[in-house]
């Protein structure tokens, strides 16, 4: 349904727009703060102003391809008369006298012309970083996924229910809802709601997960009593994961370098009504805490810092503040972490090390890279460890979830496990 913008929301929209676009910040942090210096906005006018935004930001490359020239406004007047089929007429509240001859001329033109990065909404380097891997209509396929708003998807906390359970509460709520197609945690809900306020997710029984992210928990294959680390814990969501399937018991560490992101874990650990989590900051991959286990761990989760191309979806102005130089600081980041995760595995011990980018550099390379210098490890097939989990995706001996396929975050999984006679 096209939005139905006041010109009071239009102003607003612009004028975060104007910011925005300089990709100085992250933009849900933008819209955060902007949303809580006007605290008279409602949800609504939120909800309107941000799908504004993040329009603007999913077909960028195309309305800077039509109008070069244009300003934020008037890339926002482009996006709802060329991508959200609001006619002219409609828009003459919203647009100045001048901006409308423009309008209709930028509205009309083809994008047929367009070079593949245009089409698929992809930069240029990014293009070009896909084509050893893709071909044109993969990429352009990989592109309009990309554009489009991901779903709500949910993990049920299996220490507490079971997905039957949960979507039955929210059939009884009316929400519609279906189990996601692989993960067996996994529900998917067809519209947004306000989850803070259901009793399922107050009472810790589903958290929000991305159906690729549960998979990475699968793939580590934690179990009850073993020692687990979650290497670059962030909010915790696979942390949650994990304990869950480790029903609680045993130890799992949740270790972050950022303490701010790492506090948001305490009240969502509450919820979930585990007591096997320890959650520790660190300073980096060499820090103190990590030498003293060294050697005692049976599984390590490592979701590397990265571009998160994968995750345009949620994140479109991501391929706008990352770059190349951008990417080749995070693989040596990257590189440093799978080895402090492979010290502290004992022997037998599995490592899980995975991505939310697209980037055979950050995912493939570091990969491959560590296991020339590494004889005690072996790569695991991720294909084979599905299955072995009953989860009918291969996609072959590395995961790689890719949203125009499997619906999911484009995500990258490895699994390495360390010999005990290699």
């Amino acid at each position: 349904m096209p939005l139905k913008l006041t010109p009071a929301q239009f102003q607003e929209a612009s004028t975060l727009l104007v910011e925005v676009l300089q990709f100085a910040a992250p933009t849900d942090t933008l819209l955060s703060a902007h949303f809580r210096r006007n605290p008279k906005l409602g949800s609504h006018d939120r909800g309107q102003i941000a799908d504004c935004v993040y329009g603007v930001l999913r077909r960028l490359l195309a309305l800077r391809w039509l109008a070069p020239e244009a300003t934020p406004r008037q890339l926002l007047l482009l996006w709802l008369a060329r991508f959200q089929g609001i006619s002219l007429r409609e828009l003459e509240p919203l647009a100045r006298e001048k901006d409308r001859a423009k309008l209709a001329e930028t509205k009309a033109r083809s994008l047929d012309g367009a070079p593949l990065s245009v089409q698929a909404e992809l930069p240029d380097w990014v293009v070009e970083a896909l084509a050893a891997t893709q071909d044109e209509s993969a990429l352009l396929a990989l592109g309009r996924a990309l554009m489009l708003p991901a779903p709500l998807d949910l993990r049920v906390n299996i220490h507490k229910a079971n997905r039957d359970t949960a979507l039955a509460k929210l059939a009884e709520a009316g929400i519609a809802a279906q189990p996601t197609p692989w993960s067996p945690w996994g529900i998917r809900i067809a519209h947004a709601f306000d989850l803070s306020r259901h009793p399922l997710f107050k009472d810790g029984f589903i958290e929000v997960q991305d159906e690729g992210s549960q998979l990475l928990a699968l793939l580590t294959g934690a179990r009850r009593g073993e020692m687990v680390a979650d290497l670059c814990a962030g909010a915790g969501g696979k942390t949650l994961a994990l304990g869950a399937a480790m029903a609680s018991s045993g130890r799992l560490y949740a270790f972050d370098i950022n303490e701010k992101r790492l506090s948001r874990l305490s009240p969502r650990l509450k919820r979930s009504g585990l007591s096997n989590v320890t959650a520790q900051v660190i300073n980096n991959e060499n820090d103190t805490r990590l030498k003293r286990l060294a050697g005692k761990l049976d599984r390590v989760l490592i979701d590397a810092p990265c571009s998160g191309l994968g995750t345009l979806r949620r994140n479109p102005d991501l391929k706008f503040r990352q770059s190349p130089d951008t990417v080749a600081s995070l693989t040596q980041t990257q590189a440093s972490l799978i080895r402090a995760g492979a010290r502290l595995l004992k022997p037998g011990g599995r490592l899980v090390y995975a991505t939310c980018s697209l980037l055979p550099a950050e995912n493939q390379a570091i990969v491959e890279g560590f296991l020339a210098e590494h004889a005690e490890f072996r790569r695991v097939p991720a294909n084979e460890v599905l299955a072995a989990a009953r989860v009918e995706l291969d996609t072959g001996e590395y995961l790689q979830m890719n949203p125009a396929v499997h619906g999911t975050d484009g995500f990258f999984a490895a699994i390495l496990e360390k010999q005990s006679n290699p």
